[in-house]
């Protein structure tokens, strides 16, 4: 099959699921196959997107775009990584935003993976081929602190320590609106019954969210805050588990998303003047600053604290500049 196929409906195939169209028409895709690259945005049915379930039509154009494969074994890359501490059993990094963790469709190069199979020699293929070491994730937009595991033994009792929510990990983020510290998040996260690409708080709402996929316990702390006005809030989150787009999900769903994030309603178009400085944001101002965990080998408690990087402290600066002339001239 190649990457790209367009097929027009016989009249024959009037009616049928679109899936199981493309499974009669398509050579060695099997209907599970199928129904992902649907799911996935990669079939459009006369230049639009549709369900698997979707009733063709005679003479209607269908296009499949079939992502390129990655392959098994992920080529190292000369790509800059900021090593912070590395011994014979795991590794500390201070990712860049914009880096994808791992290689994935769309992605087969420039993530950690790479970069981490260029700088470090001893680094096994523990947690799945095109995952080595990988312990713990951060989404692309996000900086800061990921420790890696360089061996079996040291991936299982750095992911035992995950799961037993024995690491601390704390994050810094620019929230809109007053959030206040001491607040408690606890409301289960699953995939968005719409959207594949996000994932849901399934708490107390509208009927849809009852209807959260899969949603699995999520826990986030709010344990510091800075203040602008009513408008902003810097943040200090703990995280007590480790779910997909976390951080983001939970402050979203108390009415405080983190700003810059385009997902989860953090970019607003209209910014009054005195916080202009967050339309510079290119990503989300999230950052993983503290990364607490005990070394799997020999027992010592390990502490690691990353400051933020440039372009979020730019607009830090700016925020704390303006409204400490506010507060000067009300003086």
């Amino acid at each position: 099959m190649t990457p790209f196929t367009a097929i027009t409906v016989p009249g024959d195939s009037d009616g049928d699921r679109l899936d199981l169209f493309l499974v009669s028409t398509l050579p060695g895709q099997s209907r599970s196959q199928i129904q992902r690259l649907i799911k996935d945005g990669h079939v459009q049915v006369a230049g639009r997107a549709a369900k698997p379930n979707h009733p063709v039509k005679t003479g209607q154009l269908i296009e499949v775009d079939v992502p390129e494969p990655v392959d098994a074994a992920p080529a190292p890359e000369a790509l800059p990584l900021e090593i912070l501490y590395q011994d014979h059993d795991l590794i500390v990094v201070d990712k860049p935003a914009g880096m994808v963790v791992h290689p994935a469709a769309g992605h087969a190069g420039g993530t950690l993976v790479n970069a981490l199979l260029h700088h470090v020699e001893d680094l096994s293929g523990i947690g799945g081929e095109k995952r080595p070491g990988i312990v713990h994730r951060l989404d692309r937009g996000t900086s800061g602190l990921m420790v890696v595991a360089k061996h079996d033994a040291a991936h299982e009792e750095l992911s035992r320590q995950f799961r037993e929510r024995e690491v601390e990990k704390v994050y810094v983020a620019l929230v809109w609106g007053e959030v206040h510290a001491g607040r408690r998040i606890d409301e289960p996260i699953g995939r968005d019954p719409v959207n594949r690409k996000k994932m849901s708080a399934a708490g107390k709402g509208p009927p849809e969210r009852a209807r959260v996929r899969r949603s699995r316990e999520a826990v986030t702390r709010i344990v510091g805050a800075e203040h602008f006005g009513r408008v902003l809030t810097l943040a200090e989150i703990a995280i007590l588990t480790g779910r997909t787009h976390q951080i983001r999900v939970h402050l979203s769903a108390i009415g405080h998303p983190v700003v810059g994030d385009p997902l989860y309603g953090g970019v607003h178009r209209r910014v009054l003047g005195d916080v202009r400085a967050v339309t510079r944001l290119e990503r989300p101002f999230l950052h993983a600053a503290r990364l607490s965990f005990t070394h799997p080998t020999d027992g010592r408690p390990m502490a690691f604290e990353s400051e933020l990087p440039e372009d979020l402290q730019r607009v830090l600066d700016d925020l704390r500049e303006r409204f400490d002339d506010d507060a000067d001239s009300q003086r």
